[in-house]
């Protein structure tokens, strides 16, 4: 009989602390829902695309915290980067974003982008600086100019445009699970992530 009631209270606490760390993030107040949630594929895996800008301070900081969390993933968690696509300058920064990804450039190649903007203050505001850019990494000027304006690139900087409007993307960073849910950065970068932990876990049945 003891022995049951050690188990029965060490299954209660483990069931109470489950709770109390769900109970932890409320919907309204650490994250919310988007009026029009986009279709869930239910294949198995929970979506989670960061909508940023480049030019972006808080974008920059947030690169690191994002690269490591990413990186500690599960196979049931995919996630992808959306550039915003506000205005002229975005939709340009957009664009260099997907040459990056077209190309095939390692990863790295989008940090550089960062430090270049936020460090070396070039903001790449035109097609030539992006050109200059891309080839301290060896694109040659013709083939950034061809994939900046490429229909597959184009194509995407246009979806990135209804994907901003449908979820009203109003500001970056900001996470986006299963395009049902939206996560904006309140608190500290690492604390947004723990929000979005929680979030995936809640979505996970749903996926």
């Amino acid at each position: 009989m003891k022995k049951y009631l050690k188990n029965f209270t060490k299954f209660s606490l483990i069931a109470f602390f489950a709770l109390s760390i769900n109970a932890e993030y409320k919907l309204g107040a650490d994250y919310r829902m988007v009026n029009n949630p986009l279709p869930v594929k239910r294949d198995g895996i929970v979506e989670v695309t960061e909508s940023f800008w480049y030019g972006c301070a808080h974008c920059y900081s947030f690169e690191p915290f994002v690269n490591s969390w990413k990186s500690k993933l599960n196979d049931d968690v995919k996630f992808t980067k959306m550039p915003i696509t506000w205005g002229g300058i975005h939709q340009l920064h957009a664009s260099l974003y997907y040459t990056i990804e077209s190309l095939k450039l390692d990863p790295s190649t989008h940090s550089a982008v960062f430090v270049t903007i936020h460090k070396e203050g070039n903001f790449l505001q035109n097609p030539k600086a992006i050109e200059e850019f891309l080839g301290k990494f060896g694109v040659a000027p013709e083939v950034t100019k061809q994939y900046l304006n490429s229909f597959g690139v184009k194509q995407k900087v246009n979806m990135g445009i209804k994907y901003a409007r449908e979820l009203k993307i109003s500001s970056v960073p900001m996470m986006i699970v299963d395009g049902t849910y939206v996560i904006e950065s309140k608190r500290s970068m690492a604390e947004m992530l723990k929000v979005v932990d929680h979030v995936i876990e809640l979505q996970k049945p749903n996926s």
